[in-house]
């Protein structure tokens, strides 16, 4: 027993050492996608960054293909972690939009672009499986949008014409081309100026009648702002 106790002991180190070593490549694979794309950097940048060989990195890795779905499910987690915090944060669907395009503001504030949209780009030359997860985060966007709308017609802060789906879709692309032309520019300005459209168009800035159940409550108007303001 006071033997095997130590060999525990190192055993736990080790694999504490290796998923610190896991996360740090992918830190750095997931700026690489971020700022070059997919296809555009290698094991070796990533090794020769992290001062390790490339057979290390595929110890971790065995392929470029594991590599990128590790990637984005990392990243659609940390995703969908972030609209579970704007969900618990944010009183109405209005509100909750706006702290939405605040997320795609964040990544361009950083000189980085959406992972996933990133990848869309290189949709037909990625591995079949990534193209499956990139599809996932998407559709798992624009879920949470078409919910967010819905919210938004009961509490009386979105207005907008159409199918809930299409509208979700809209401002989806909306966002992600929005980065996309700001991000030659170097201006976030531009995505600022195209998020905040976005907003004021789907905004309901009616007033509501006094007999209104909103205005029993005393609920404020609340006029659009400035997406970069809503992290």
């Amino acid at each position: 027993m006071a033997v095997a106790r130590p060999k525990k002991e190192t055993r736990s180190a080790a694999g504490r050492t290796q998923s610190h070593t896991s996360e740090r490549i992918l830190d750095i694979a997931e700026r690489l996608v971020q700022t070059r794309g997919f296809n555009n950097f290698s094991y070796a940048d990533i090794a020769s960054e992290l001062g390790i060989t490339t057979a290390s990195l595929h110890y971790h890795f065995p392929g470029k293909a594991e590599l990128g779905q590790a990637l984005i499910t990392r990243y659609a987690q940390r995703f969908s972690n972030a609209l579970d915090q704007i969900e618990q944060a944010k009183p109405n669907a209005r509100a909750k939009l706006q702290a939405y395009a605040g997320l795609y503001a964040d990544v361009l504030r950083g000189k980085r672009m959406c992972m996933c949209g990133i990848l869309a780009a290189e949709y037909q030359t990625l591995p079949k499986p990534m193209r499956g997860e990139v599809i996932r985060f998407f559709d798992e966007n624009q879920e949470w949008l078409s919910q967010l709308l819905t919210e938004g017609q009961s509490d009386h802060t979105l207005t907008f014409t159409g199918a809930v789906e299409d509208v979700a879709q809209n401002i989806l692309s909306t966002l992600e081309g929005a980065m996309l032309v700001a991000r030659p520019y170097g201006d976030l300005h531009r995505f600022n100026a195209a998020a905040n459209q976005l907003l004021a168009s789907l905004s309901n800035t009616e007033q509501p009648s006094r007999t209104s159940a909103g205005r029993r409550r005393g609920s404020p108007q609340h006029p659009p702002s400035d997406a970069s303001d809503s992290s």
